[in-house]
């Protein structure tokens, strides 16, 4: 039987249809032989024909005859001549080659990457890509280092030139005129390196193929002890735990085994039913009158296969409803049965109780029809109501349209999820001369609106939420620039989420309050005009003391001149403190660092510190550029730290901090004076109120003068230990869009005056 396929197959004629299919069953056969360790082929005889199929082609003939044709075998020949490429396919022209030309190194390296060649045969003189260039990139893939390459040329090389040839990757390296035998001998030898190159990789395949099934097979037939081990010791715990009674009797009816539960159930033991009959456990019980078998007046083929309810006896007398279960097994042709035996009392019950219930049920729901029909009158009463509510709710609505309609105020709609007008009311039209037209359906702010310098924050993080009363301007469509209050509120209309903008325009409150402002500083002036006025008496009457004195005596002394140019300046500088204050200047604000500003004034300051054995601190931090008027901040700053020298004694120290804080940039002047009682700190700023004996009380005003022209806030934290003056310069909108590497200045660091 070893020997017949093989010589079926080679020797006889079939259809072709028929040798197709034992074309099929030879190939399974053989790997099924050589994979399993199957007996349908010797081990020997298919290791003989099975390697010969595989590093083949099976082929059918016209005749039905079965036989193997070799595949050919790839050689790549790259030579940029066409005669050299034809008289190497003279020289090695064969039926199991297949020749293949390129006639550049490109080209040649495109085949390479498509196929797999056993020899390349390459010219070493090339445009292009040279020889040696082609070799050293074949050479450096992975998948065609192995290909043996023959270097090919036509002038003779100097050793140099050979090896380097050798070191790009050749194994030979041939002058033209070559032997033709020779080349077609080296060809054919490396053919049958390539040839045994891959038979042994076929051959290693095989062998991991057949390890690998081995494996599976083990673990297979392991797998199966385990669940077979498994599956016993699952039984025994399953019938010993079991809180059905299971029974085994042979066709006599003689019970062979009994679980644990039969002592619960019967009151017996498994000892005590062994060799008795199975018919001892029912009622009534039945005493054995021939083969027979009787299980509470059902035949044993009655029982078989189906549950079946019957009345079971105890060891005591006492009966008890159970569902039993019959099985018959064939063991090693004796015949066993299986009774599984389950006590149903507890379900009997249930049932009796099911029975009571469901009459129960019946009554409630007799009582719950009446309660229905009963919510039913309130459900229409309900309705009723609900009419009454949405009419309310339509008179609402017809409302809030009559007071949009109507308000003062200017009102717009607007939708949220792609920001367009969706309705505005007549005040809107009268206010800003845009039609309805023009404004519905619209994605644009067409008012241009504009938050008066610290709203912004507060319009950005009510985005999408509540606002209320921000100041604002706004643009109409003449482009009058008016004031007003914005607040808005979200709402949903129509089951779409939008939001109702409501702007109160407040222009001739606005022009109101200033021309009561400027009523208010005129009312301020003629206050300070009485203290200025007795200022200014003092120099004025020792200048004129001085100037009688020289009427009647002559000329004066030097010392008496200088007393009279000192109080003539101070008079000057009393004139020029109250113009800065009272003058309603025009800011020349440019964005500049602050820290700069303060850096161009600190030499003035520490002069006029180490005159009075005082030192000056000065710790700056990255700030933000801002909108500064240069001789105003200046002026601040300077009032700022002589009031803070003054304060102290000699040794004292006074510290100038810059440092960026929560959108705000805050500039700190702290001294190490006595401080400043509580009471007095709400008159700071007043105008003409100083604590110091030769003081004139505008410093401070003309600080918080600058300060507001800045948006700037001034505040106090005065102890014991000394006073801190803050002054918080708050973002706008166009500061914090500046550019960071433009509006970043100055830096950390502590200077100490010399």
């Amino acid at each position: 039987m070893s020997n017949w396929l093989g010589l079926v197959l080679i020797t006889c004629n079939f259809p072709r249809a028929c040798a197709s299919f034992l074309l099929s069953c030879v190939v399974a056969a053989l790997q099924i032989s050589d994979l399993r360790g199957s007996s349908a082929l010797p081990s020997e005889k298919s290791r003989a024909i099975h390697p010969v199929i595989l590093r083949g082609v099976l082929a059918i003939n016209n005749k039905g005859m079965l036989y193997v044709i070799k595949q050919k075998v790839n050689i790549l020949m790259v030579d940029d001549h066409p005669e050299n490429i034809l008289a190497l396919e003279a020289v090695l022209a064969s039926e199991e080659y297949n020749l293949m030309s390129a006639d550049s190194g490109e080209q040649a390296l495109k085949y390479v990457l498509q196929e797999d060649f056993a020899v390349i045969l390459l010219d070493v003189q090339m445009p292009g890509l040279n020889g040696f260039e082609t070799a050293r990139l074949i050479k450096s893939r992975e998948k065609s280092r192995h290909i043996p390459i023959i270097f090919i040329t036509a002038v003779k090389q100097p050793p140099d030139h050979i090896n380097q040839g050798y070191s790009a990757g050749a194994i030979d390296y041939l002058v033209k005129p070559f032997q033709p035998n020779a080349l077609r001998a080296k060809v054919e030898q490396f053919v049958k390196i390539y040839r045994k190159y891959n038979e042994v990789s076929q051959d290693s395949l095989l062998l991991d193929n057949c390890a690998m099934e081995l494996q599976q097979t083990s673990a297979r037939l392991d797998r199966i002890k385990l669940d077979l081990r498994k599956s016993r010791a699952l039984a025994r715990v399953i019938a010993d735990t079991a809180l059905d009674t299971i029974i085994t009797f042979n066709a006599e009816g003689y019970i062979l085994t009994a679980n644990p539960a039969v002592g619960k159930m019967f009151g017996y033991t498994a000892e005590e039913l062994s060799g008795c009959r199975i018919e001892k456990l029912f009622s009534p019980v039945r005493t054995p009158s021939g083969p027979e078998i009787i299980i509470a007046n059902y035949p044993l083929e009655e029982l078989t296969e189906k549950i079946t309810e019957v009345t079971a006896c105890c060891k005591t007398g006492e009966v008890f409803p159970a569902d039993i279960q019959i099985r018959q097994v064939i063991f090693e042709n004796d015949c066993i049965y299986v009774c599984s035996i389950r006590d149903v009392s507890e379900r009997k019950q249930l049932e009796m109780g099911r029975i009571l219930h469901y009459e129960q049920l019946e009554r409630l729901v007799e009582a719950r029809t009446l309660e229905l029909l009963s919510a039913n009158t309130k459900l229409q009463h309900e309705i009723e109501e609900r009419k009454i509510i949405a009419d309310n709710l339509r008179l609402s609505h017809e409302r809030f349209r009559k007071i949009f309609e109507s308000s003062p105020s200017l009102m717009a709609i607007i939708s949220c999820r792609d920001e367009r007008y969706i309705d505005v009311n007549e005040s809107w039209v009268n206010f800003t001369g845009y039609s309805r037209e023009e404004v519905i359906d619209q994605v644009v702010d067409m008012l241009n609106i504009a938050f008066v310098s610290g709203q912004t924050e507060e319009a950005e993080q009510a985005a999408g939420a509540s606002l209320r009363n921000a100041r604002i301007r706004y643009f109409t469509k003449t482009g009058q620039v008016r004031e007003a209050l914005l607040s808005l509120e979200s709402m949903d209309i129509n089951g779409e989420h939008c939001q109702l903008k409501v702007i109160t325009d407040i222009t001739e409150r606005v022009f109101l309050e200033n021309k009561m402002a400027r009523f208010d500083r005129m009312n301020l002036i003629g206050e300070m005009a009485a203290g200025i006025a007795h200022e200014i008496r003092n120099p004025m009457t020792t200048v004129r003391g001085f100037l009688q004195m020289t009427k009647q005596r002559g000329n004066l002394s030097p010392e008496h001149i200088d007393l009279m140019i000192e109080e003539l300046d101070r008079a000057n500088a009393i004139i020029s403190e109250y113009l800065s204050l009272a003058k309603d200047k025009p800011a020349d604000r440019r964005l500049q660092p602050l820290n700069q500003i303060i850096e161009n004034l600190l030499p003035l300051i520490q002069a006029e510190a180490i005159r009075s054995d005082k030192a000056v601190f000065f710790e700056t931090a990255v700030c933000p550029q801002l909108y500064l008027d240069e001789k105003e901040i200046r002026q601040m700053v300077l009032n700022l730290a002589l009031n803070g020298l003054e304060a102290m004694k000699a040794g004292g120290g006074l510290q100038i901090k810059t440092y960026w804080e929560k959108n705000t940039v805050v500039l700190a002047v702290a001294d190490q004076g006595c401080g400043m009682r509580p009471e007095l700190l709400d008159k700071v700023g007043t105008p003409f109120f100083t604590t110091k004996e030769q003081g004139t009380g505008l410093g401070l005003a003309v600080c918080y003068s600058v300060a507001t022209r800045h948006d700037a806030a001034i505040e106090f934290e005065s102890s014991a230990a000394g006073t801190t003056v803050f002054v918080r310069f708050r973002l706008t909108a166009e500061e914090k869009q500046a550019d960071p590497e433009t509006t970043l200045s100055g830096g950390p660091g502590h200077r100490p005056a010399p």
